[in-house]
């Protein structure tokens, strides 16, 4: 019989499989599939409870984000898609309010960490249905530039994704063009990783009850499994994705997530 490590990380190679694909073909960062997945290996293979394990699972997922962020910040500096002062003005909020919500991640009660998720999944999941790209007549300056990467940041740490889905509608509605909404987006979820990532590092580094193989409450079987697959599978998600209807998909996709953190959300009560 398999280590429950070794289960773990052959199905995160699957799952990574799963997230490369839905990233390419839908624009989605893989959080909101490797949070509700993971939580649930952790408790089933580890003993762990929910609970607990989310914190893992949240921690671990944005580990995972940190090579694609990357490897997506490179193609659209490649493709002119990166302005510098949007990029950094939003990126010092987007510090900020990443460390701060890997460490309210981390003191909080599981139970209400899993509950908080559940109903921010739900909220992403309705934007994705409902939600309809207008703008505003103001446009961004500065602070707001800022105000709008310390809540990305902070949401998205807190709930283990790249923040894409919250940055990019904000940046639009304030009159900034999509691409460069895009671009920043990519670059902004590299630095959510990398920070968000660093802090649940440094709050878990010296905790005795996390499982093994764990960096803080990063779990590293799970994070080299998704990523060793979701790199390959991303490119062909993009391919798929330009004869496909994606929004009609992005819809289906959005009514799974609701399914799944309503099944949550019962779990809390």
């Amino acid at each position: 019989m398999l280590a429950p490590e070794v289960s773990i990380f052959l199905i995160c190679i699957m799952l990574g499989s799963v997230v490369g694909l839905s990233a390419g073909l839908l624009g989605i960062g893989g959080g909101l599939i490797v949070v509700p997945a993971l939580t649930y290996l952790l408790s089933y293979f580890l003993g762990i409870t929910p609970f607990d394990a989310i914190t893992i699972a949240i921690a671990t997922s944005l580990s995972t984000i940190i090579l694609t962020g990357l490897s997506s910040s490179r193609a659209h500096y490649q493709l002119g898609n990166l302005e510098f002062k949007t990029i950094f003005f939003t990126g010092l909020g987007i510090a900020v309010g990443a460390v701060a919500g890997g460490l309210f991640a981390t003191s909080i009660d599981g139970q209400l960490l899993k509950g908080i998720f559940a109903v921010l999944v739900i909220l992403v999941a309705l934007y994705m249905i409902f939600g309809k790209k207008t703008a505003s007549r103001f446009s961004v300056n500065r602070p707001l530039l800022s105000f709008i990467g310390l809540k990305t940041g902070f949401i998205s740490a807190m709930m283990g994704i790249g923040g894409g889905a919250i940055l990019v509608p904000a940046m639009m509605f304030f009159q900034i063009d999509m691409r460069r909404a895009i671009g920043c987006a990519s670059v902004s979820g590299l630095i959510i990783a990398l920070f968000g990532t660093a802090s649940f590092v440094i709050a878990g580094w010296s905790l005795p009850d996390l499982p093994p193989y764990s960096m803080g409450y990063v779990y590293l079987p799970a994070t080299v499994g998704i990523v060793l697959s979701s790199v390959f599978t991303a490119p062909i998600g993009a391919k798929m994705g330009q004869t496909m209807d994606t929004q009609k998909l992005k819809r289906i996709f959005a009514i799974f997530l609701v399914l799944v953190s309503i099944r949550m959300l019962i779990g809390i009560l």
